[in-house]
């Protein structure tokens, strides 16, 4: 985390220099010095990084770290004095006393903080050669991460085809009680996967018609788990107030009168599965549980049946493994590799986890090493057999392993996963920028900053470390989820390098934790449970930097308690609290003016107050509401640093708030209403590549605002009824000239307006939701969307669509939910489709893609169908 610390700042100094020449006048001398000596930190941490650290190189680094925290806290302070808003009204006549009062600070900060710190290191280490050697900075050259395809693919499953004809034999049989299975295997084994596996089994969807999937975190709350499984029954409803005791009626209920298969993942402890069994109606006999668990006293508790231990995997299966996922399919492994590749497999223990972790590893060193393949290999077999002589010991070693081969850049991003709760399911944009505001990620040469965080994730996704959960119809990682093994090992690293502080309750005395002393030396704070008890004290943090609440379902949050967090953690950098219920905007909140990331949720909001335009650190602002509209009377133009602006209400910008610079940084505008779609926001959001807008839409194309927004790629429009709605599309000119991705939503506008989105040639996305489109009767153009790859179309009323083979030249996946009326989908598709994904369809569509598809590659997915003949 030092290096990371110490480039970051030097970025961030560099972006000051250039970018706020006329603030810091006078300063440059001081703040080339410092940039100077962070340079020399930057290369002795980057030199060490290849060597074993004793302790005293550790805390050397740890050292390091602080020394640079509190070196950016002053520095944010002194800019921040030196631009605030108020103070730019008078910055002519003031400008020699700030730029006096800055260059001093920073002159302070060198000589009592940095300097010590260099001479101190050069002692340490015997660094002088570094000193002396690199007068210039010495920036070692940025290390790349993968660039090769990020495509997220299937995972590979061997070895269980046995085990899973066995299950799902049992599953069939019909008793006159309700049956549980438990499958038993240590972490990484893959009773996961298997019980994946039956779950998606095309005969047991067929059986069951209500299928439950529900993971069990450790820390449990039998609250959570009956909530996702009354979700399944009425997923379009607000339950979150139901109270227990009605809760558990009303689960039981449902599932009495069903044939279900629910399966329960990973359930750790007696008391967890005896609370979910308590619920469950146990004289359904077309009801089935299947439990996966690493405690074979947990699958005990099940009288009716014996528990199914899973076996290892073969030394055959675990080779056949290796090379699917080193080399995407078997017999493609090079002669010279195999004697050690099998040595390796077998080294695995028949740990399915294990060979892909190793798989990733072996599949990366292909492609970046200098070494010989076969050195590589002989390599790893040596590391292997090290690492796995235990099997207690064997699974995190195999972490280990991947972990001190990440680049540096990604070390950060990996061992911060680590924060997460168990089980939870992460989105990846939210992931994306916290790394972002971390300062984990720099952008790449070619590449934006976002895409470059982007590229992070993939690769560990690539490198099995982070899991992709779902992925939209293009195949980009919409969520991701960390493996209970992999997120225990960060955990580790995270304690040993005091990265995080959990407040949690301690096992010994039941007091909250962490301690007045321990949280005076935090940095980030993590909390999952007791938030307004660990509020109340009102806790103080002078150093914590990150303030991350993660509840599986959003708690509210008493106004009082709020300021406990910003009188409490003034230093903030990085406010996660989207699962707190606000009652109002907290005002406090804006004295918080080192933050960088800001996520809130206010049930009931009017406006986002002018002080907001203070927080000038501020990259991410995301507001969770239920108010159809805000008006920003900040001063979104003086927000230098906002990149990411998101809510679901339509932001009406003050219009009395416009002066200020075009705004480079800002790429993500959602959502904006019409009113605020004007030339002047168009110039200074050129830059935008991803904007929503809500409202009354005809008003937008009366202007030219969509086509002056030259980098805009992806564009959400919801139409707000009213009697004035949208009656027709623009032509296409009108639209942005890069446009990839739209979505339309509620404009009922005539088929016949579809021949103006099927001109755009830019256009690979395309959503049509809640009635986008109108009428019984859709005839595709020819020669029509050349590019478009995805085409999703959700409750739609038509009944007829015609399309010829030249229509959708492109089109790889097709999506239609709540399509009832549509007798058939066009044959002509079938010649590119690769996807095709159908729900509440009419029986007769689905037979006529039955008759198109046989004899090509194309995937069906089919969920409820609906009867409608």
């Amino acid at each position: 985390m030092a290096e990371a610390a110490v480039t970051f700042l030097v970025e961030q100094l560099k972006e000051v220099v250039v970018g706020y020449a006329d603030v810091i006048a006078g300063a440059e001398s001081e703040f080339d010095q410092l940039i100077h000596d962070l340079n020399f930190l930057k290369t002795f941490l980057k030199e060490t990084a290849k060597t074993k650290k004793d302790k005293l190189l550790k805390f050397l680094e740890m050292r390091i770290r602080d020394v640079v925290y509190e070196v950016e806290d002053t520095i944010d302070t002194c800019l921040t004095k030196a631009i605030e808003p108020k103070a730019m009204i008078h910055l002519r006549h003031r400008m020699g006393i700030k730029s006096a009062s800055l260059a001093k600070a920073v002159k302070a900060v060198r000589e009592q903080m940095v300097l010590p710190l260099v001479e101190d290191t050069i002692k340490s280490a015997n660094m002088k050669s570094i000193a002396d050697g690199d007068k210039g900075g010495g920036e070692p050259p940025p290390t790349e991460t993968s660039k090769t395809d990020t495509t997220i693919r299937q995972d590979r499953v061997i070895g269980f085809d046995e085990e899973e004809a066995r299950i799902i034999a049992y599953l069939m049989q019909r008793i006159d009680r309700l049956d549980v299975l438990s499958i038993v295997g240590i972490p990484g084994q893959g009773k996961t996967t298997l019980a994946w596996k039956i779950y998606h089994n095309e005969s047991i969807c067929f059986h069951f018609p209500i299928r439950i999937w529900v993971s069990i975190s450790q820390v449990f709350n039998s609250r959570d788990v009956l909530l996702q499984i009354l979700k399944k029954f009425i997923p379009s409803q607000n339950i979150s107030g139901i109270r227990d005791y009605e809760l558990a009626q009303t689960v039981r209920a449902c599932l009495k009168k069903e044939k279900f298969l629910l399966v329960l993942d990973d359930v750790w402890s007696i008391d967890a599965w005896e609370a979910i069994q308590a619920v469950l109606p146990l004289d359904n006999g077309e009801g089935k549980v299947l439990i996966t668990t690493r405690e074979r006293y947990v699958a005990e508790r099940n009288v009716y049946r014996n528990p199914h231990i899973l076996k290892f995997l073969t030394p055959d299966n675990s080779w056949e493994l290796l090379q699917y996922e080193v080399f995407g399919d078997l017999n493609k492994c090079p002669e010279n590799l195999k004697a050690d590749g099998k040595y390796i497999a077998m080294k695995c223990d028949g740990v399915p986890l294990m060979i892909v972790v190793i798989g990733g590893i072996l599949k990366n060193q292909l492609i970046k090493s200098q070494l010989t393949a076969e050195d590589v290999w002989q390599t790893m077999s040596q590391s292997v057999s090290e690492a796995f002589q235990d099997r207690g010991v064997g699974i995190t070693e195999a972490v280990e392993l991947s972990y001190h081969r990440l680049p540096d850049d990604l070390r950060e991003c990996f061992v911060i996963l680590g924060v997460f709760p168990e089980d939870y399911e992460i989105p990846a944009e939210m992931l994306c920028e916290l790394w972002i505001s971390e300062g984990f990620v720099l952008p790449r040469q070619g590449r934006s900053i976002e895409e470059s965080a982007e590229e992070n994730m993939n690769d560990l996704i690539s490198r099995n470390l982070l899991k992709a959960e779902k992925t939209n119809h293009m195949g980009k990682v919409k969520t991701c989820r960390v493996h209970d093994m992999i997120r225990a090992f960060c955990i580790s690293i995270i304690k040993e390098d005091n990265l995080c502080e959990e407040v949690r309750r301690s096992s010994a005395t039941g007091e909250l934790e962490p301690s007045g002393s321990q949280l005076r030396k935090s940095y980030r704070l993590c909390i999952r449970s007791d938030l307004s008890k660990f509020l109340s004290k009102y806790p103080s943090g002078p150093h914590v930097r990150s303030f991350l609440c993660f509840y599986k379902t959003p708690v509210n949050l008493e106004s009082h308690y709020l300021a406990a967090i910003t009188d409490g953690f003034k230093k903030l950098r990085i406010l996660e609290s989207k699962c707190i219920i606000l009652e109002k905007f907290p005002k406090k909140v804006v004295k918080l003016v080192h933050l960088r990331y800001l996520t809130l949720n206010i049930e009931i909001i009017k406006t986002l107050p002018v002080a907001i335009t203070q927080l000038w650190n501020l990259q991410s602002l995301v507001v969770e509401t239920k108010s159809h509209s805000i008006t920003m009377e900040a001063n979104l133009w003086r927000m230098v640093r906002l990149r990411y602006l998101k809510t679901r209400a339509a932001i009406v910008l003050d219009s009395t708030q416009s002066d200020g610079k075009a705004r480079h940084n800002l790429h993500t505008l959602n959502t904006l209403a019409p009113e605020s779609c004007t030339d002047a926001v168009a110039s200074k959001a050129e830059s935008l590549k991803a904007l929503g807008i809500r409202g009354k839409l005809a008003s937008i194309f009366e202007k030219n605002f969509l086509e002056k927004l030259h980098h805009l790629e992806k564009l959400k429009l919801y139409e707000q009824p009213s009697e004035d709605m949208l009656s027709g599309l623009p032509l296409q000119s009108r639209f942005p000239p890069n446009l990839k991705r739209l979505t339309l939503m509620n404009t009922s506008l005539e088929w016949e307006h579809m021949s103006t989105l099927a001109t755009i040639k830019t256009l690979e996305y395309l959503k049509l939701k809640e009635n986008a489109f109108v009428g019984p009767c859709w005839t595709a153009a020819e020669d029509s969307f050349s590019l478009l790859q995805v085409l999703l179309i959700a409750n739609a009323d038509f009944v007829i669509w015609e399309a010829s083979s030249r229509s959708f030249p492109s089109l790889k996946c097709l999506v239609l939910k709540n399509c009832e009326n549509l007798i058939e989908i066009p044959e002509a598709l079938a010649e590119t489709l690769e996807k095709l994904e159908v729900e509440r369809v009419r029986e007769s569509a689905v037979v006529s893609t039955r008759r198109t598809i046989e004899g090509k590659k194309l995937a069906l997915v089919r969920k409820d169908v609906a009867s409608t003949s």
